[in-house]
């Protein structure tokens, strides 16, 4: 292992208060694995971990891709991971010293990524390890077992880990309080980023109207009809209008942020590109577009990812980046607020990078600072 280094406790974007890195020094690298690795949350995962200036990838795992390259199922990263392959969930731990430290993210789907992480976990436990997890599911983005299986119709693989995970966006949490974090989904973000500084200035009616256009990326890698791209190309349709199940996850979001109830009318829609998502906020409100601008100026001020612009946020000039723009528009009765957010950065991967780098007393913006390619 690389010798540690002393740090401080502070992060890039001016939040103190961060309690949970156990060390006194921090490792000048921190061996890194993510959990179902063969996705495109994961293929986006390792991406950034390639780029990352402390964390160093030393397993990617896929029991369905064990023992194959990286690069045969990522050609992208080639030049990057060369020969790695896929690991087994078995066996990448065991390369690892006693008391090390660890940094994990599970990409794994919904129902799958808890019972993975409390595996884990143990065999962490056994060997010593000092771990800290980002689960990008949904899995650890509810208080409880209850309310996760309202929504999912399921029971939790793990709930007796849900007091160790914190959930929420990182702009929207000014204290880590918990071991671990669960990232919340990209429509959530994108959402949330647009509403939270609304209600928490409380001048809005509660009544949130919200479109939101996603790539076909947020639909995952294995073809479906609704990703199929005769069905997708110069298309555009709403699906699971006013019952999308990640709404109850950003109305308990919102509310643990602010403290504050809403109602929230979401509708969906699919759009006819890759990446990238872009919602549109209506409701009601007397104040004028200048002082909301100020509201969401101040709320984000130590945001580095957040940029408030003027007029209409444009997705070219966030995909592929962990940027989110934010835009507004007023009438005499009716605020406006737009949002546009890569659904596999921001929306996954970066945020769980960002609440990575949190956890360890890192700086927020730890390999994250690439900006939008623009012309994609």
């Amino acid at each position: 292992m690389t010798p540690a280094v002393p740090t401080t406790a502070s992060s890039a974007s001016g939040r103190g208060g961060d309690v949970t890195a156990t060390p006194a020094t921090i490792p000048a690298t921190i061996p890194t694995a993510v959990l179902g690795a063969t996705g495109y949350v994961g293929g986006e995962l390792l991406r950034l971990i390639a780029g990352h200036p402390t964390l160093e990838l030393v397993a990617a795992v896929s029991e369905s891709r064990a023992g194959s390259t990286i690069a045969a199922n990522f050609p992208h990263l080639a030049g990057v991971y060369g020969d790695a392959c896929f690991a087994a969930h078995e066996d990448w731990l065991e390369p690892l010293e006693r008391g090390s430290a660890l940094a994990v993210f599970s990409a794994a789907p919904h129902g799958a990524s808890a019972a993975m992480v409390a595996a884990l976990l143990e065999q962490s436990a056994a060997r010593d390890l000092d771990v800290h997890v980002v689960d990008a599911s949904a899995d650890f983005r509810f208080p409880d077992r209850k309310a996760y299986e309202a929504v999912y119709g399921a029971g939790h693989g793990a709930p007796t880990l849900l007091e160790a995970f914190q959930s929420g966006v990182p702009e929207h949490v000014p204290e880590v309080t918990a071991r671990h974090a669960g990232n919340p989904g990209c429509f959530a973000t994108a959402v949330l980023l647009a509403a939270v500084p609304l209600l928490d200035a409380g001048v809005t009616d509660s009544r949130f109207f919200v479109t939101g256009i996603t790539g076909s990326t947020g639909s995952g890698r294995s073809p479906q009809a609704g990703t199929h791209h005769p069905e997708r190309h110069s298309n555009l349709y709403a699906y699971k209008p006013l019952a999308h199940r990640h709404a109850p996850e950003i109305l308990a979001l919102a509310k643990a942020a602010t403290g504050r109830d809403w109602t929230l009318n979401f509708v969906p829609h699919s759009g006819p590109f890759a990446r990238g998502i872009f919602v549109t906020l209506q409701v009601m409100s007397d104040e004028p577009v200048e002082a909301l601008r100020r509201i969401f100026e101040d709320y984000y001020a130590d945001a580095p990812f957040v940029d408030i612009v003027d007029g209409s946020p444009k997705l070219k000039n966030v995909v592929a980046s962990n940027h989110a723009q934010i835009g507004l528009a007023k009438n005499d009765t009716t605020a406006v607020v737009m949002c546009a957010i890569d659904n596999l950065v921001k929306g996954a991967a970066g945020g769980a990078i960002q609440w990575m780098n949190r956890l360890w007393r890192l700086p927020e913006t730890a390999g994250l600072t690439a900006p939008a390619p623009a012309w994609t």
